[in-house]
């Protein structure tokens, strides 16, 4: 039966997982049973692109949400591929139908006014090199951007006191050069310094534990999420929140987004685009706000 060589195929020449294996072999069932009601049999050979279409379309008018359709368009698409590979059909009538388009979800950030109060919360920071340690490192990951692994990775050599620049090394070993302020300068030095004095295991990293160490990721995880579940209407408390914080600031307040896309480090503007939705949500939500027409 073609339902159990279609599985082996997926297993030892895709190397497909189980879950995998177990969600396409559903929707070519479901598939099949729509073919038998349309043709009153099952025969792949005289499947064409209409039928397909058809059939997608009807998953739409079901609801059928648009990662879960697109799924199932790829099933069928490595079905055909499969029966051209014993020549149990010619060509592949899946081929050129395009999927409907997901929703990306907008990412969640955080405001100016509520980052200025985390980070300005005397109370919520000790005195000691820990306490200063942590404040900082929320600090540059709103002024900055940099992702948790680049900011882990920091080194005492990739700070430029002079340009007034760090230096960062992102995905696929690829550096780039982040600017930063007089004021964040000073800051940086100023935790040097508490650390310098107080911790005796020196490694050439720049944010380490109280045993000299360099910092691990979950460690960062946890310092940003105590910090953040001071903001109550936030659903994710991450590192990569005071990424996506940054850049929706720095475009809310007019930079150009091929600047902004450099400051992150991505490699695609698409990348970046999604923070030009968040801006105009922010957008939208002031107009319904403030203009008399727009509470009606």
């Amino acid at each position: 039966m073609w339902k159990e060589k279609f599985i082996q195929y997926l297993r030892n020449e895709k190397n497909y997982s189980t879950h995998t294996e177990i969600s396409y072999l559903t929707d070519l069932t479901q598939f099949q049973e729509f073919i038998e009601e349309e043709l009153g049999e099952f025969n792949p050979a005289e499947i064409d692109t209409d039928l397909i279409r058809i059939w997608i379309a009807q998953l739409i008018e079901e609801g059928i949400k648009p990662r879960s359709v697109n799924r199932k368009l790829s099933a069928l698409k490595t079905f055909f591929k499969y029966l051209n590979k014993i020549e149990a059909v010619k060509g592949n009538p899946a081929e050129e139908i395009i999927g409907p388009r997901t929703s990306k979800k907008l990412p969640n950030f955080v405001n100016h006014e509520d980052m200025t109060r985390v980070i300005d919360d005397e109370l919520a920071y000790s005195d000691d090199f820990e306490g200063q340690r942590n404040r900082f490192i929320i600090e540059l990951f709103y002024v900055t951007g940099m992702r948790k692994s680049e900011l882990l990775g920091l080194k005492n050599s990739d700070v430029d006191n002079h340009a007034k620049t760090l230096r960062v090394t992102g995905k696929r070993n690829k550096q780039r050069i982040i600017p930063i302020s007089d004021n964040t300068i000073e800051k940086l030095n100023n935790y040097i310094q508490i650390r310098d004095r107080e911790i005796e295991n020196k490694t050439p990293f720049l944010f380490v534990k109280k045993s000299g160490d360099q910092m691990y990721p979950k460690m960062i995880y946890n310092i940003i999420r105590k910090h953040l579940d001071s903001i109550s209407t936030l659903s994710k408390k991450s590192p990569h929140v005071l990424r996506h914080s940054f850049a929706t600031e720095m475009l809310n307040n007019g930079a150009e987004i091929n600047a902004v896309k450099e400051l992150l480090g991505h490699s695609s503007l698409a990348s970046t685009e999604v923070y030009t939705h968040v801006t105009f949500e922010e957008l939208k939500k002031v107009y319904h706000n403030a203009h008399p027409r727009a509470k009606n």
